[in-house]
């Protein structure tokens, strides 16, 4: 059995179907609304979302708020998730024996990456496109919340 004529056919039918100009398909196929339907109230309106909690304010200090912006894009998933040991900012406990290392040496580590005793950090967190600033504002950012 020869499959050959069919291929064009199914690419000019894939070319029509592409070209129908519906980025996704409706989210129903209904007809117009029924004399009942049309005569119904209209449902209530839904309730207001929850409000969202308030954001925490930047930092007077620009590298600390530098270091939130960056933290806030690229250290925020694992950090307060306390993915592969790392420690939640504001987390005194978890803090304690890495605030008095010093914020240079805590850079560096989060800078070249390392694999400690509770955990892991790959090298700038995974995101090789961070500055060496960038990524010692982060540590400071977090060190000023956890003290």
């Amino acid at each position: 059995m020869k499959m050959k004529p069919f291929l064009p056919l199914l690419t000019v039918g894939l070319v029509f179907l592409g070209a129908c100009g519906l980025e996704k398909p409706p989210a129903s196929l209904k007809f117009p609304p029924s004399k009942e339907e049309a005569a119904a109230p209209a449902p209530a309106a839904p309730a207001a979302p929850a409000a969202e909690p308030a954001k925490e304010k930047a930092p007077a200090d620009p590298k600390l708020a530098a270091g939130k912006a960056v933290y806030d894009t690229n250290c925020a998933a694992c950090h307060e998730a306390g993915m592969m040991g790392a420690p939640k900012p504001g987390d005194k406990a978890a803090w304690t024996a890495r605030i008095p290392q010093g914020v240079e040496v805590m850079a560096k580590k989060s800078i070249t990456g390392f694999q400690g005793k509770v955990g892991a950090m790959p090298p700038k967190g995974g995101n090789a496109t961070l500055t060496d600033e960038a990524v010692t504002n982060a540590v400071a950012y977090m060190v000023d919340k956890s003290k």
